[in-house]
């Protein structure tokens, strides 16, 4: 890859970028498809939690990611961590306790959460590409 020519390696980067808009963008159409399409849209419940999602890295760790990887102790990591995991389980449980309560049908559940997973591949995407020596966007 370094001897590529520096034009074909900023092409392929914005590729990669295009490719994690169009995951994103894919995952918002679902998100809307399973409220629109069934006529229901408690569905959109779980915006909240993925608006909430971040919230603790952002003001906790801030752009430094290889910490949550680390097992040395800190409180505040700590802390990142839990709540970070219990947006994420959120994220997956609205959706499967509106179905238990008959609110929502089986498609919208299973957009809900093919919308979330897609999410989730975008952002590991997204954490690989800027992990990379190369091309660090953070």
């Amino acid at each position: 890859m370094a001897d590529l020519p520096r034009y074909v390696i900023a092409c392929l980067h914005s590729g990669k970028l295009a490719f994690l808009a169009i995951m994103v963008s894919a995952g918002i159409v679902l998100q809307v498809l399973a409220c629109a399409l069934y006529n229901n849209w408690w569905p959109m419940l779980t915006v909240i939690m993925y608006v909430l999602l971040p919230m603790p890295l952002l003001f906790f760790v801030g752009s430094d990611t290889s910490s949550l990887i680390s097992t040395n102790g800190n409180g505040w990591i700590d802390a990142t961590k839990f709540l970070t995991g219990a947006s994420a389980v959120g994220s997956i449980a609205i959706p499967i306790i509106l179905k238990h309560a008959n609110v929502i049908g089986w498609g919208a559940m299973v957009m809900e959460l093919s919308s979330f997973f897609v999410f989730v591949s975008a952002i590991v995407c997204f954490l690989q590409m800027s992990n990379e020596d190369e091309y660090s966007m953070l």
